[in-house]
């Protein structure tokens, strides 16, 4: 296969998964603090929300320092189940996932805080599981926020490049995605080549926001 359509493979096994990752955790926690008040809330809010902010470069920094082979989670991973996170593509999912991750939390905690509470009460009434309730009454109604955060996270793990790179490195054919491709193009001086890989970077990312943007609630509140 070539090069380029190698590296265009394995971002969208990355971004896909990374996005997996951020959904199940960006609505779980997006739920407990739209619904849960206790100390420290906010705080917790904004420590989530870091990602969003934070230098990716310092992030892979961090994550170089947890699961390298001497740090706390790595050496742990490597003692008891032989795993090296360290220059794998599963180290890109989870660098990827953690930038995210934020895209997902904020516009899940958003779309869960304007779903009508007495529409629960009503299900909880009729005596409906709390479970049930979630599933059947709560996500449906928050469900448009989240899919539209989902896709931001989606195109942000396409184009994620520092995180990635500290922590997966530029091995071609196993973690070099497409943005990392771009940047050893350029460092190497084959314009072709970063031209084609800048536009297939460009395309997908134009066509998740138009998608996000057509699901965003404020969208679809107007129609």
């Amino acid at each position: 296969m070539h090069p380029t359509w190698t590296a265009l493979a394995l971002s969208l096994k990355v971004a896909c998964w990374a996005t997996a990752i951020a959904l199940v955790l960006g609505v779980a926690v997006g739920f407990l603090l739209a619904r849960r008040r206790f100390p420290g809330r906010e705080l917790l809010d904004t420590l989530l929300t870091l990602p969003m902010v934070m230098p990716p470069t310092v992030l892979g920094y961090y994550l170089l320092v947890l699961l390298g082979r001497e740090g706390p989670l790595g050496r742990g991973l490597q003692a008891h189940f032989g795993i090296n996170l360290i220059f794998t593509w599963q180290g890109a999912v989870i660098a990827s996932a953690i930038v995210a991750f934020p895209l997902v939390f904020k516009p899940a905690r958003a779309a869960f805080e304007t779903v009508d509470a007495r529409l629960e009460d009503a299900a909880r009434v009729i005596g409906i599981s709390e479970t049930a309730i979630f599933l059947r009454v709560t996500l449906p109604l928050a469900w448009r926020g989240i899919l539209a955060g989902a896709l931001l996270a989606f195109a942000r793990a396409m184009g994620e490049f520092g995180a990635t790179l500290m922590v997966a490195g530029s091995i071609p054919g196993r973690t070099q995605t497409l943005s990392i491709a771009v940047y050893e193009a350029v460092q190497a001086g084959q314009d072709e080549a970063a031209n084609l890989l800048v536009l297939i970077t460009s395309a997908v990312c134009v066509a998740v926001l138009l998608t996000a943007g057509r699901l965003a609630p404020g969208r679809v509140a107007q129609r």
